[in-house]
């Protein structure tokens, strides 16, 4: 099969994901809807099947003419899961003398849109996994081992590197560390290393946010309109969608900005460091909106991202500057920035992508509250075990608000501001993933029982598995004064 013919099937119209919204489930039944679409040619069936936005970018005649390429193979003889991970699962289909590999992103309507086809023995070796792993745990209870065994089956992986988990459970904090902070340095992370928390950002936007509602500045249901420049406002498109809806995900605005990679100064490696407000604004000039806002859940970074931006716009303020008078300060959240500073020794930890390579950290401009956050386990755990306390204050009353419901999401969960919300045994949990190109991390909290779970860790392999079954592990554990 020709490097041309390979372009051609590559159709990436991929709109970045940091966050989780598509169950795997939902990905494989489009997906054997497409597998049986190219066993019989049916090139408009596969076209029907994309979302608008993909079809905004990709015409019905450049998908046929790269289907008609693809046909040539003959028919799919086998299809395998390679992976599931950040909503886009890639699956290897076997030809009869060819292999590709294809990434399929669905979005909440089952439309999809990716759809990119590559040659499978184009993919880099995996490297193989470790043996051993250098760690620092104080393994004591059962719940101790049952933890690290489930550290240990993540960062003995080949694409890994290190792993730093806090839990705080029955009034005790406690803390896992595991690998190296950089390959081959022999050193531990601490509770002060450094990470990208990628869209745990969200929810420290959400508190800002809460907190300009609390003060009166602003409602939750106000509309957005009035916050933005003219040359913005004249499109009617955007006069509906309101500060919760960009809050929970509900406001029509998809993932990504479809200029998000046409920006001038775009990297792949690094996809959002030339993304500024200019750009932002240039794309909600001409958005057009394929189902009313507030009707449907589609997790949207581009919509987190312009959350972010109206928050500055709206406290007159960088938005750095509002999260640390507003959050960092009061919290005396050290260690938790956009920007690390050599002088507060402030060094952000080495970050490898998913094949276990070193990669690029992840810079921010429009975007930085979408994902742009850099934390540790100590902050966050900091964080987290605020949100235990009965609000007595404005900053704790934020935090209280960003905990309400406003909407139930497609896979079966509750979303307040930012946090997804799931029920556990009677328990409501609250919690958020994110990952970048090199990072992956969650942060999870239980406030009725004063339990919190924060697992940070330097590598793009997803960290949601592990980190879900510490959380409900814990949850699971008899509560103090009971039985």
């Amino acid at each position: 099969m020709s490097r041309n013919l390979l372009l051609l099937l590559s159709l990436l119209i991929s709109l970045q994901t940091m966050g989780q919204s598509k169950s795997e489930l939902a990905n494989k039944a489009v997906f054997n809807k497409i597998e049986f679409f190219i066993n019989t040619q049916m090139t408009d069936s596969i076209y029907n099947l994309a979302s608008e936005n993909f079809k905004s970018h990709v015409p019905p005649e450049q998908l046929a003419f790269a289907l008609n390429n693809l046909y040539q193979l003959g028919k799919i003889e086998q299809v395998e899961v390679v992976d599931f991970k950040q909503h886009t699962a890639t699956y290897l289909l076997k030809f009869n003398t060819v292999a590709l590999h294809v990434k399929l992103a669905v979005d909440s309507s089952l439309r999809y849109d990716l759809l990119s086809f590559s040659a499978a023995e184009q993919a880099r070796p995996k490297k193989a996994d470790k043996t051993e792993v250098i760690s620092q745990v104080e393994k004591v209870s059962p719940l101790d081992f049952y933890i690290d065994s489930l550290a240990n089956s993540y960062v003995k992986k080949g694409n890994t590197q290190s792993l730093a988990i806090a839990t705080f459970h029955q009034n005790t904090y406690k803390t896992f560390f595991y690998g190296e902070t950089e390959a081959g340095n022999q050193t531990l992370p601490t509770e002060t290393t450094l990470y990208e928390i990628g869209s745990l950002t969200k929810v420290f936007t959400a508190v800002l946010l809460a907190d300009l509602v609390t003060k009166n500045v602003i409602q939750l249901d106000d509309s957005i309109i009035k916050y933005l420049p003219d040359s913005v406002t004249a499109n009617p498109a955007l006069k509906a969608i309101t500060f919760k809806e960009l809050a929970n995900h509900t406001s029509g605005l998809p993932r990504m900005a479809d200029n998000w990679n046409t920006v001038a100064g775009f990297a792949a490696k690094d996809p959002y460091a030339a993304y500024d407000r200019k750009a932002l604004f240039a794309y909600l000039k001409n958005f057009q909106p394929t189902r009313e806002a507030g009707d449907a859940y589609e997790y949207s970074n581009v919509g987190f991202g312009l959350l972010g931006e109206l928050i500055s716009m709206i406290s007159k303020k960088p938005y750095m500057q509002y999260l640390q008078e507003t959050l960092l300060t009061p919290l005396q959240l050290l260690n938790t920035t956009d920007k690390p500073d050599a002088k507060k020794q402030q060094t952000l930890i080495k970050v490898y992508d998913e094949d276990g390579n070193h990669t690029p950290v992840w810079n921010w401009k429009a975007l930085v509250g979408a994902g742009g956050l850099k934390s540790t386990v100590k902050d966050l755990t900091l964080f987290a075990t605020e949100q235990f306390k009965m609000p007595q204050n404005e900053l704790q009353n934020a935090m209280a608000l960003t905990r309400q419901f406003t909407f139930f999401t497609p896979d079966n969960t509750d979303i307040g501001l930012a946090w997804h919300m799931r029920m556990l045994d009677g328990l409501i949990y609250f919690n958020h993933a994110g990952g970048t190109g090199g990072s992956s991390s969650f942060i999870g909290i239980s406030p009725d029982t004063k339990t919190s779970v924060v697992v940070l860790s330097n590598a793009a392999e997803s960290v949601a598995t592990i980190s879900s079954a510490i959380m409900e592990k814990l949850l699971q554990q008899p509560q103090q004064g009971t039985n």
